[in-house]
């Protein structure tokens, strides 16, 4: 294909041009009796004269609509052609133009006596209507001849009834003379093409020829011209009896303001439009990307924005429906788009809430204002509302009028802070000031206010002032939380500019990490975590503010006392993982045998030159800081079969005991590191209540987003246990380990309870969490009766079976305790802790929620695929909209269909047989 080069009309910025050359053609003057009967014909200056004054006008339509105004030619005194040779510039550019743009041109000639269509003096001589792009999007240029239609305004209309050419027919076979016209008009219209070649230099110039044929050309066109005529003045010369009824018709009719001429009328009118270079080709304007709105939006969790279905509509008779419509449009409903259709505030309950507000806003009666009963009932059941819920516009009123009463209360700090419409300047000074004199809040709502929601530097600093206060052996229960906070800081990429000055979040957790080593332990792993991932949905800027902030934190280690020891433990530490994440990713790319993958690790480690097999001096566990190790032992190596071939590495610690940890490569171990988190919470939570359900929640560290280890509590699972024991096998592998003769079931008193209460821990908390894919091979069980779960690739209800059970109880757990069926007094016990757990931990619903809001942005895989629902799908399973006896029946229905359900026993035989046909 040749190359062709064009340019586009919505470049050219260049107003639409036109040049108004001539009038050519004739017509059949009126009869002279005609002119002395009719007064108002004789004085039109066309019919006094063949030259007479003439004056054209040009508008731009589009749409059957103008788009301009008109633009008029200047006076020209005619002598012996109507010729104008003007160029007239219409006030709008091509770039503007729309595709359906069309010019009317109307010719207006002078009649004192006015007439039909008259504006002033002036009455249309005819009219012309010309497109400015032609049947291929191109942009018109050159001479054009149009077609005038007489007496008649130009009409710019898409279905225009005065187009500037009329479509050739076929010839006709009738007469000879009528195919010779039409012959003649052809020829015509060839030369007229040639012509418009040699204009653009298509052709080349050649003077003397140019000007015999222009001179033999127009007398051919004039001669064609009379040719064409003659017809017609054959058909349309009237008689005298003719001419006598048109007369008496005419006074019958006195709305009739031409009579019929004696002849036929044909003008044409030339024109020129620009020429360029290049031919131009229609392209619509490119719009930008609607524009954002200006109100600050509530957080995916916490909007309650629901976008509603379009009304149904009932069309009367003879309406057209979405369903019938004949003009091709989709509907009669039109879907826009409304950049303000999540926003905070609606524009009329916003200013009302200005009106209501400016008359307590300094008002000195407001720190005595006093709820009555009613009042303080509705206050108290704002301040139950969990974090997820958000508040009315009459609820954030009344909370903002009561706002000096409710200093006093702090669970209302954080329905206040919603309550401020922080883009108020006013306002937001006031609530800052009311904010100093509230009393100390909780941890639970402190996380709460450094959510992204709240995004003023005060109320977040005043949260981070509530941290101060918490140990920091609580604050390492928050820290994974707290390091995704850092998100919603105002924290700049630019290295020039300090962190701790830009948050006062970045610079508390800085130096509280410098202070304990297990904290900047923790710290330095979870940030260097967030650099590494590199995915889509953690942007550059997200990623070089996290490692501004491990920089400065490693840079305030420095400046500190011991702070220089303490950045070299932490490298050796990463030195020791980049060790281990080397040997654990060429086992797993490996195609060996589990045998020889053992063989291979084994070797690595006891090689001297690896470093690992005698680390001097010691170092602690990145996983564990409390555990001081000082070398491996190479013999107790393991490799478990599994696609990702993780690997056992035991660590001697500097105390002379083991340390076992499994490493694995080719994962992302950040959903079961905050899995890990929430349980170690949830069991600090219940020891708080006198609740110790002896829970195992095992530590676990990502240190990259494909790397990772975690404890290994030696243990079996279920089914290894239900292979080896085939009656009871859950009971009979605590007896074999915990005999006891004398006590109940032959199993130790302490190792029973011990699984009683870890089964009812576990079947709580991995109900709240909706930990998914439960089968006897992830559930497993210590020596000394601890019960526990693992692998949480699956939470907040999903679930790669069907019909899974929500409340993994299976019927070894059961058995184990003595039975269900009738229920043994163990199992009663079991359902006991169930309830109090439960209770419990429905008391600390508010802390748990916060906790899951940090983590929306924290790419977890079942969080980011619906990061909205996070929230909610935790929320649900508390059932807080339930008292607590209602919220018990609920979670005993759950469990005993889980226990008594078919499905459950299904899955767990068809995992089985998966597993046994697996090479």
């Amino acid at each position: 294909m040749e190359p062709f080069s064009f340019g586009s009309s919505e470049s050219l910025d260049y107003p639409v041009s036109i040049r108004i050359i001539n009038l050519e053609g004739e017509e059949t003057p009126h009869l002279h009796s005609t002119l002395l009967k009719r007064p108002d014909l004789r004085h039109i200056g066309s019919n006094v004269s063949p030259h007479s004054d003439l004056y054209v006008t040009v508008q731009v339509w589009a749409g059957s609509k103008p788009l301009t105004v008109p633009v008029q030619t200047s006076y020209k005194a005619f002598r012996n052609e109507r010729r104008w040779n003007e160029w007239l510039s219409i006030p709008i550019p091509y770039k503007s133009l729309p595709i359906n743009s069309y010019l009317a041109i109307t010719i207006w000639d002078l009649s004192p006596t006015g007439g039909k269509q008259a504006q002033g003096h002036a009455i249309p001589f005819g009219g012309t209507t010309l497109p400015l792009f032609d049947q291929d999007n191109h942009l018109q240029k050159g001479r054009q001849k149009c077609l005038v239609h007489r007496h008649k305004l130009a009409d710019g209309n898409d279905n225009t009834t005065t187009p500037s050419s009329i479509a050739t027919k076929k010839p006709s076979s009738k007469k000879d003379d009528n195919t010779l016209v039409d012959k003649e008009a052809e020829e015509l219209e060839r030369l007229e093409k040639l012509f418009k070649k040699h204009e653009m230099n298509e052709i080349p110039r050649v003077e003397w020829l140019d000007q015999l044929v222009y001179r033999a050309t127009e007398k051919r066109g004039l001669k064609a011209a009379k040719k064409s005529t003659k017809p017609f003045q054959q058909r349309t010369i009237p008689s005298a009896d003719d001419e006598q009824n048109g007369q008496q018709d005419k006074s019958n009719n006195p709305e009739t303001e031409d009579p019929p001429r004696p002849g036929p009328s044909k003008f044409m009118l030339n024109i020129e439009l620009p020429r360029f270079d290049f031919p131009v080709v229609f392209a619509d304007h490119e719009y930008p990307p609607p524009p954002i709105s200006s109100f600050q939006h509530l957080s995916a969790s916490q909007s309650n924005i629901v976008l509603k279905p379009p009304p149904e509509v009932s069309y009367g008779p003879g309406i057209n429906g979405p369903g019938n419509e004949r003009d091709g449009m989709n509907g009669r409903l039109v879907r826009i788009y409304d950049p303000e259709v999540g926003a905070r505030d609606n524009p009329a309950e916003s200013k009302h809430r200005r009106l209501v507000r400016s008359q307590h806003r300094h008002g000195i009666l407001d720190k005595d204002l006093r709820p009555n009963a009613k009042v303080r009932d509705e206050l108290n059941m704002i301040m139950s509302y969990s974090p997820t819920h958000v508040l009315s516009p009459e609820e954030k009123d009344l909370v903002w009028k009561f706002r000096y009463h409710l200093t006093k209360d702090k669970r209302a700090l954080t329905k206040f802070v919603k309550s401020v419409n922080w883009q108020d300047q006013s306002e937001s000074k006031q609530a800052i000031q009311v904010l100093g004199k509230w009393t100390d809040i909780d941890v639970d709502d402190a996380l709460e206010l450094l959510g992204p929601t709240f995004d003023n530097r005060a109320v977040r600093a005043y949260a981070v002032e509530r941290l101060r206060k918490a140990d920091d052996h609580e604050l390492l229960l928050y820290l994974l939380q707290l390091v995704q906070a850092l998100k919603f800081e105002h924290i700049s990429a630019d290295s020039s500019q300090a962190t701790v000055q830009a948050s006062s979040l970045a610079n508390f957790l800085i130096s509280r990490a410098v202070q304990n080593f297990t904290l900047g332990n923790y710290f330095y792993w979870y940030l260097g975590v967030e650099y590494d991932d590199k995915s889509n949905d953690q942007g550059e800027e997200v990623r070089t503010m996290y490692a501004k902030v491990q920089y400065d934190f490693m840079k305030e280690l420095e400046d500190r006392p011991g702070g220089r020891e303490t950045r070299v433990t932490i490298r050796r530490q990463a030195e020791l993982v980049t060790v281990l994440s080397k040997i654990s990713a060429e086992i797993q790319a490996s195609n060996e045998s589990v045998a020889r993958k053992a063989e291979r690790v084994k070797h690595f480690l006891a090689d001297a030159k690896n470093e690992v097999l005698s680390i001097d001096p010691p170092i602690p566990m990145p996983l564990d800081p409390s555990i001081i190790v000082v070398g491996v032992i190479p013999e107790e190596t393991r490799v478990f079969k599994s696609s990702l071939s993780p690997i056992m590495v035991t660590f001697k610690t500097i105390s002379g005991s083991k340390y076992p940890i499994l490493f694995k490569t080719g994962d992302d171990l950040r959903q079961d590191q905050l899995v890990i988190q929430i349980i170690t919470l949830m069991d600090q939570l219940l020891q708080k209540e006198n609740l110790d359900l002896k829970l195992t929640p095992y530590k676990i560290l990502a240190t990259s987003t494909t790397a990772g280890a975690s404890q290994f509590i030696p243990s079996q699972t279920f089914a290894a246990i239900s292979y080896k024991y085939r009656n009871n096998p859950a009971l009979a592998y605590l007896k074999q380990h915990n005999p006891d003769e004398r006590a109940y079931l032959g199993v130790r008193k302490e190792t029973l309870d011990t699984f009683v209460k870890s089964c009812a821990g576990y079947c709580v908390i991995t109900y709240i969490l909706g930990v998914g894919d439960r089968h006897l091979d992830n559930l497993l069980l210590t020596p000394d009766g601890h019960f526990f779960h693992a692998d949480f690739g699956f939470i907040l209800g999903r679930d790669p079976k069907p019909f899974a059970p929500a409340v993994k109880l299976s019927k070894e757990m059961a058995d184990a305790m003595g039975g269900s069926n009738p229920p043994s007094e163990h199992y009663l016990q079991f359902k006991q802790y169930c309830f109090l757990a439960f209770a419990a931990l429905r008391k600390s619903s508010n802390l748990i929620l916060n906790l899951f809001s940090l983590m929306v942005h924290a790419n977890i895989p079942d969080i980011k695929i619906e990061p909205d629902k996070a929230v909610f799908k935790v929320k649900e399973r508390f059932h807080l909209e339930l008292n607590e006896e209602d919220a018990i029946r609920h979670l005993d229905g759950i469990m005993e269909d889980s226990l008594n359900g078919i499905m459950p026993v299904v899955i767990d035989r068809l995992h089985d047989w998966v597993q046994a046909f697996r090479p």
